[in-house]
């Protein structure tokens, strides 16, 4: 490989380990080609990239990103599934890929942010629900104890509201009665006459 190419190459991957959300390396011994081409058709789908990577350049690019930690995981044949925006999704296309195909891929470690990740840490993130699920979850968490607060602000509201309009119906069922005439006051013994 011609030293300018390598230096693009180190560039590149120094660029991905500094920017990605995720990375997940892979050692892909014993893949057949139209499974890796498979999987990465499945992850091409999902946003997500795959590089197969030359471990001496993928080592130097770890270092130069300040992920030190990182470049331990270049060992033998390695391919890195990185992503950007969901941290969940890569590992669930790897996993269930692993799984749905009985795959000899093997996972050897990745990247969270800053954080390195073991290969136990990447399946468990597999098990995480999606960021949009995960948001709504939340929300519906904050929203609850709100919509419980204006259920019991409205319940004695709402209990005036029904007497009242009991009490309405109530009067315009009684007959309209015109109101009773105020009882004449007894009459007055007429005059006596005067005495002639």
């Amino acid at each position: 490989m011609p030293r300018e190419h390598k230096t693009q190459v180190i560039e590149e991957l120094q660029e991905i380990f500094s920017k990605a959300t995720i990375g997940v390396v892979t050692d892909y011994r014993g893949i057949p080609t139209p499974e890796l081409n498979l999987l990465r058709k499945k992850l091409r789908e999902a946003g997500v990239t795959v590089k197969v990577v030359k471990n001496t350049l993928a080592e130097i690019a770890a270092t130069k990103a300040g992920r030190e930690d990182l470049a331990k995981s270049f060992a033998g044949p390695a391919a890195v599934i990185i992503g950007y925006d969901d941290v969940s999704k890569p590992a669930k296309i790897l996993t269930e890929h692993i799984r749905s195909a009985k795959s000899a891929l093997k996972i050897k470690s990745g990247f969270l942010k800053g954080k390195l990740l073991t290969d136990k840490d990447v399946q468990t993130l597999a098990t995480l629900p999606s960021k949009e699920i995960l948001i709504s979850q939340v929300m519906a968490g904050i929203q609850s104890p709100i919509a419980i607060f204006v259920t019991y602000l409205s319940s004695p509201l709402s209990g005036l509201v029904n007497v009242l309009e009991g009490r309405r119906k109530k009067l315009a069922e009684a007959p309209a009665a015109a109101p009773a005439a105020a009882p004449e006051p007894a009459s007055a013994p007429a005059p006596a006459a005067p005495p002639a």
